[in-house]
């Protein structure tokens, strides 16, 4: 591309570009990524980390993109749910040339596309080539994913909070992403371990191993919000959304991909993939918040806020606001809670419309409900609820 000199050429070459390529049409999400690739499998991606993701935004620097791949002979087929293409100091220097009239603008948050490929420009104006192998995603449909870079730009998506929780379609991610060894950061193949096993243990070179796992750990690629605290690396995998404020701590937390917090939540339980936690909710000491694949027949579960989760407890029905589920104690679709005549009513008042009548509900029968305080008789044994009396509330210096 020329270099264009106004704002006005600028919008005039996108509209250009959009009418003259056949079958254009916007992507949902792109954005640049450096690439990992296998030790063995030379071609093959481990990682993808991207600077910067464009989720339902900056249609033009798209365009720009686009158009500076078929100047170097890349045509995009807009009909593939996703496009990965190899990029080259001729499409970075296409880009600045369409950015020119931006460029003394990107700094800070402003132009943050510009910024990404003007840092690549200058690494190899320093260095004389690019420094690593780098790659332009396009996501056009939201549909299974395909490819390792995809399927990273999904995930930062999530984990940045471009898309809610449960929003997208994350079928494929498994079979997508390789599992692989991974040693400060950085993903190593279990094959190439296993190959030269021998000869990296006689010289001292085996890397120390921190985990094996198709996912990285979240702070491997996100900075969270300042008063955001993850007391232990491993307790938050990439994928999850953690809202301000939320306080992770160590020991039997874990929160997975595709579950988060909606607000400042303190999380010593586990949150397991599709739970979402609203703020101002504490999940006590090992508790456990089931996912869809841990019995909940596939029904995902939602805690409100102000909720209280004891020590060790399990919740497998999605919760309302300001409830209480007591040390130890399992809430399951299948567990039979009673509620005398009393309290029921006092939980009408708080559940607009509610039309329950009995002293035996399912757990099923509850799900969403605000108010509930679930407790077991210490002389029976019977796992009852009744109308929760206080608002959980955390400490507010401390998130």
């Amino acid at each position: 591309m020329e270099i264009i000199q106004t704002a006005d050429a600028f919008k005039a070459l996108i509209q250009s570009i959009k009418s003259e390529i056949s079958g254009y049409k916007d992507p949902l999400a792109f954005g640049i990524c450096r690439v990992d690739f296998g030790q063995i499998n030379i071609e093959k991606t481990l990682q993808a980390t991207y600077p910067l993701i464009n989720w339902n935004e900056n249609f033009g620097s798209a365009a720009i993109f686009i158009k500076a791949l078929s100047e170097q002979g890349v045509e995009v087929d807009f009909n593939e749910s996703e496009v990965v293409c190899n990029i080259n100091a001729a499409f970075l220097k296409s880009c600045l040339n369409a950015f020119t009239p931006y460029a003394d603008e990107a700094y800070g948050d402003a132009h943050k596309n510009i910024q990404v490929v003007s840092a690549l420009y200058n690494q190899i104006m320093n260095s004389g080539s690019l420094e690593g192998e780098f790659k332009v995603t396009f996501i056009f449909a939201d549909e299974a994913l395909k490819s390792v870079e995809a399927t990273y730009l999904k995930l930062y998506a999530m984990s940045q909070a471009k898309v809610e929780l449960r929003s997208i379609n994350l079928n494929g991610a498994f079979g997508a992403l390789p599992n692989v060894a991974w040693s400060n950061g950085q993903p190593i193949e279990l094959e190439y371990l296993r190959e030269f096993e021998i000869e990296l243990k006689l010289a001292n070179e085996y890397p120390h191993i921190d985990f094996v796992d198709k996912f990285p750990r979240l702070l491997q690629h996100i900075i969270p919000a300042d008063n955001t605290r993850i007391l232990e690396t491993s307790k938050v995998r990439f994928g999850a959304q953690l809202a301000a404020g939320t306080t992770v701590m160590p020991g039997a937390s874990y929160i997975n991909f595709n579950a988060g917090t909606t607000g400042s939540v303190m999380v010593e339980g586990r949150i397991s993939s599709s739970a979402i936690v609203g703020a101002g909710s504490d999940v006590g000491g090992g508790a456990s918040i089931l996912g869809v694949l841990s019995g909940t027949d596939g029904n995902p579960i939602s805690i409100g806020k102000n909720t209280l989760l004891g020590a060790n407890s399990t919740c497998g029905i999605p919760l309302g606001d300001g409830c209480i589920i007591d040390a130890g104690l399992a809430i399951l679709e299948g567990t039979k809670v009673g509620i005398n005549s009393k309290e029921l009513t006092k939980i009408k008042e708080v559940n607009e419309n509610l039309n329950m009548e009995g002293e035996i509900f399912k757990g099923k029968s509850l799900a969403g409900l605000n108010g509930l305080h679930f407790r077991q008789n210490s002389l029976t044994g019977e796992t009852t609820a009744s109308r929760s009396t206080r608002e959980i509330k955390l400490n507010a210096d401390l998130h």
